[in-house]
C-alpha cells in the first residue's frame, strides 16, 4: 500500500493533516537515498505537518531539520550539502513567498512549496521565482518523497557546478598578471604570433606563458581553457 495521509483532523478552527507511513514508504525511501546523506528543511507553522513530514524524510534516510517560522530558519547557518526546502505558503511571519526571495541565491537548495490554501497566483508566482515544485494540502506520502528525490539530485548538480567553478577560480587567481593578457587574448582565438604583436613581448615569450597557464589551469587544451574563462566570465579580448 502506498503512503497516503489520513482524513482531516479539526484541531480547534485548524485542520492538520497527518502523513500515514507504511512499511512499502520504508522500501521505496531505502530506494531514493544515496551518499552523501542529503538534508530536507522543513518550514511549517504546524507542528503536525512538521512531525509527520520529518518522520516521511527519516524514512527514506534523510537527515530532516524542521522550523516553525521563516526567521527560525534564516537564523539556522547555511550547510554545503545537498538540500531542499520544503515551505509552506503561509507563516506567521515572513511569508513563504518572501522567504524565497531571502534565499534567492541559493540556487544549491531548491524549494517545493506546500500550502492547504493554493491559488493560481500563488503557484505562478512561486514557479516563475524558481520553486521547483508546488503541492496543494493533502498530499501523498510518495508524491513528497518523488519531489523531494528531484530537489535532491538538482541539489548535488547544483553543488558539484559551484565546486568546479571555485577549483577554476582558484587556479586563476595563481597566474600572473602576463598570463592573465595571454590567456585572455588566447581564449580569444589569438595565434601566439598575434598575442605577441599585442603585447609586445615575443613569440618564445608567448609560448612560455601560453604553457604556463594551460599548467596552472590543468586545461588539457584550448577548448577546455576557453570553456574555463566562460565559467569564469572572462570577457573575450577584441
Amino acid at each position: 500500500m502506498a503512503p497516503s495521509l489520513n482524513q482531516p483532523e479539526l484541531v480547534g478552527t485548524k485542520v492538520r493533516y497527518a502523513i500515514m507511513i507504511s512499511a512499502n514508504t520504508f522500501e521505496c525511501g531505502s530506494r531514493l537515498s544515496s551518499a552523501p546523506t542529503p538534508i530536507v528543511f522543513v518550514v511549517d507553522d504546524d507542528i503536525s505537518v512538521r512531525e509527520s513530514l520529518e518522520s516521511l524524510v527519516r524514512s527514506a534516510g534523510w537527515q530532516t531539520e524542521t522550523f516553525a517560522s521563516a526567521k527560525d530558519f534564516l537564523a539556522r547557518p547555511r550547510v554545503v550539502a545537498p538540500s531542499c526546502l520544503i515551505l509552506d505558503v503561509q507563516l506567521p511571519d515572513l511569508s513563504g513567498l518572501d522567504l524565497q526571495k531571502r534565499v534567492v541565491d541559493r540556487t544549491d537548495m531548491p524549494i517545493i512549496f506546500v500550502t492547504g490554501y493554493g491559488d493560481i497566483p500563488t503557484t505562478v508566482q512561486a514557479m516563475k521565482a524558481g520553486a521547483l515544485e508546488f503541492l496543494t494540502k493533502p498530499y501523498r506520502g510518495e508524491e513528497v518523497l518523488a519531489a523531494i528525490q528531484n530537489a535532491i539530485e538538482r541539489s548535488r548538480g547544483a553543488l558539484g557546478r559551484q565546486a568546479r567553478v571555485m577549483s577554476i577560480q582558484h587556479h586563476y587567481a595563481s597566474l600572473s598578471r602576463r598570463e592573465r593578457e595571454v590567456m585572455a587574448l588566447v581564449v580569444s582565438g589569438r595565434l601566439n604570433k598575434q598575442v605577441g604583436g599585442e603585447l609586445g613581448i615575443s613569440e618564445i615569450t608567448v609560448k612560455a606563458h601560453r604553457g604556463s597557464v594551460m599548467r596552472k589551469m590543468k586545461a588539457g587544451s584550448v577548448a577546455d581553457l576557453v570553456r574555463m574563462a566562460a565559467s569564469l566570465e572572462i570577457a573575450p579580448a577584441l
